[in-house]
């Protein structure tokens, strides 16, 4: 059993940064794929970045530049470091994990068995 807690989320302006923290516990996580995804209210979950558990790092357009995914292996966090916000940046942001490899793009939501609680970022103009 895998158990996510994220941490966190927070309310900005536009062009600030936020760093979200993914908390994995009860299992060893250095053969793990790891992502994020984030819902705003009415749409879809979508996926932000992943991680392979070989370090390989995916994103959707829309966040390259401004998002790095990373592992903090020692202290089994996975990390979200947001910089240049944006209003449409506003969401709810999940961790998710899975045992498996996925490469070149951020995986289906589908692809992903466990998942955190959520923690809100909010952006303002």
């Amino acid at each position: 059993q895998i158990r996510l807690v994220e941490s966190g989320g927070g309310s900005v302006q536009a062009g600030g940064s936020l760093r979200l923290s993914c908390a994995v516990t009860t299992y060893t996580y250095d053969n793990l794929l790891m992502a994020w995804f984030r819902q705003a209210p009415g749409k879809e979950r979508e996926g932000v970045a992943s991680i392979s558990h070989d370090g390989f790092t995916a994103y959707r357009d829309s966040v390259k530049g401004r998002f790095t995914v990373s592992k903090d292996i020692g202290a089994n966090t996975l990390i979200l470091q947001m910089n240049n916000l944006r209003p449409e940046d506003t969401a709810m942001y999940y961790c998710a994990a899975t045992v498996g490899t996925w490469y070149n793009s951020v995986p289906p939501r589908n692809f992903f068995g466990y998942w955190g609680q959520g923690t809100q970022v909010t952006v303002s103009s």
